[in-house]
Parts: C-alpha cells; structure tokens; sequence
C-alpha cells in the first residue's frame, strides 16, 4: 500500500487499536499497516496462508487480525467511510436512495465445510452464493454469502434488510426476474420499492440492463480478486469480509487516482 492509501485507513485501525489494548501491554511484533498488506496480498494473488511472503507478517499474526476485524464489523466500517468519500466526491450524498441487487454462483475449493455450500440445479454449479446489493457507483453497499443452492428469494430478502439497516436513506431496489413478487411483499415492509427489471425476450446475447448493469460490472471487479475466484473460505462471514477488503483496496486507489496491474497480465 502507498502511503496515501494507507492514509485513508490508518484512522480507523489506529482507533480500533486504541480500544483493544493488549493484555501483556506489548504493542504487537507487526505493524498494523503490514497487516493490512498482507490482507490484500492474499486478497489479490490468491495465496494460502501459509504461502504468504516472508517480508508479511505471518498467516498466525494476520488471520488473527482479519478474524477480528470480520468479527467486529471493522472490516466493513473501513470500507464504508472510504465508500462515502467517493460517493461525496462524485457529488452524491454519503447514502444512496437507489440499490441494485443480483447473485452470482461460484464454486467452493475443497476444504469448504459441505454443510455451508450447494448446487444450482440450473447452472451445475456446486459452491456458494454471493449477493451484492451495490449503488449507482458500482459499490457494495450490502454483501451475503449463502449456500448454492439458496433460493434468490431468501438472498434477496437478505440483502434488503441490511440495505434498510443502513441510515434509512434506501427507497427503492432493482432486481432481477429472479426474484419474485414475494420478495416485493417482503420489502414493502421496509418501506422499499422494488422494481423486478425483466429481460426483453426479442433481446439475443448478452445486452445490458439499465442501470442494472453496474452490479455486473462490480462482479467483474470483484474477479480481478484471485482469493474470490472460487470460494475459498471455510465460513460464509469470512467470504463477505473477502468481498469488502476487495472493494477498500479498489475505492482506495480510486480515491488516490492509484492503479495496478491485473494478476493476468503479470
């Protein structure tokens, strides 16, 4: 990480610091920016734990960091106080009014608990389920991992409620023909209008939805991310928590005008 990305995170994990002081008094081995480094190592290259760079801190030392920080939420108040930047920066306010939603299925690696994973009968896909809920922008503004074999309605309904615990600034989602009308009836308690966006059937190939399209672009995003690929991760929390690590370090270099270099062109 440049020093200017790790400018825009450094307030958050220096406070979350402050709040967990150790019990022995030791400051740690490692300095914290080098655990969020090897994180996005990780995140990005798609190495095991016990592959990661000698000049990182080690897997013991980061997984106990990253499981913290999942289990905490810090992981997604890091990534949302950079999501309010950009949205701020692009002239929009911190919140938005307006979500898409969609699913996307990805297999499980090997050493995935079956007991968290299924099969999409349709797609032949045995793994997990992975739903965004992302703005106008293309950002994550709720993420759920679920088994494969969940229906879209539950993922929906799922997404929906953490868009609505967000500050109640969410008034109407974009889904896909997916979804059914119960997941309207479901929504229309939260005081969110959902509008199922159908495909035109005289449509061939892949053609863009309005507006739609920008959760898919997300999901190409995302895949630039090797640690996501397939599903690595032995706990569904774990996986959402990979999928918000992913978006920091892309919101990071948006907002430091950073780029890098995608793992196939290496």
């Amino acid at each position: 990480m440049s020093d200017e990305r790790w400018a825009l995170i450094e307030p958050v994990i220096t406070a979350w610091k402050a709040g967990h002081p150790s019990v022995s008094g030791r400051q740690g081995r490692y300095e914290m920016r080098e655990i969020v480094n090897a994180i996005l190592y990780q995140s990005r290259t798609g190495c095991q734990w016990d592959y990661l760079p000698h000049d990182l801190p080690p897997r013991s030392e980061t997984y106990y960091y990253f499981a913290k920080w999942r289990d905490d939420g810090s992981d997604q108040t890091i990534h949302d106080r950079l999501r309010w930047q950009v949205r701020e920066r692009a002239g929009r306010a911190e919140d938005p009014s307006l979500v898409v939603l969609d699913t996307q299925s990805v297999h499980a690696a090997v050493n995935v608990p079956t007991d968290t994973t299924g099969k999409v009968p349709a797609k032949k896909v045995p793994g997990r389920k992975r739903g965004l809920a992302v703005d106008m922008l293309g950002l994550d503004i709720a993420v759920v991992v679920l088994a494969a074999s969940t229906h879209e309605n539950r993922a929906g309904m799922m997404l929906l409620d953490q868009a609505a615990a967000q500050p109640a600034t969410v008034s109407k989602a974009l889904v896909g023909q997916g979804l059914t009308s119960a997941v309207v009836a479901h929504d229309a308690t939260l005081s969110i209008d959902v509008e199922i966006v159908a495909r035109n059937p005289a449509e061939r190939g892949l053609v863009p939805q309005a507006k739609r399209w920008v959760v898919e672009r997300t999901y190409g995003v995302l895949m630039l991310h090797r640690r996501l690929v397939p599903d690595y991760e032995s706990r569904p929390t774990s996986s959402e928590s990979r999928v918000y690590w992913a978006m920091t370090d892309v919101i990071a270099r948006r907002l430091t005008d950073h780029t890098t270099p995608a793992w196939r062109d290496a």
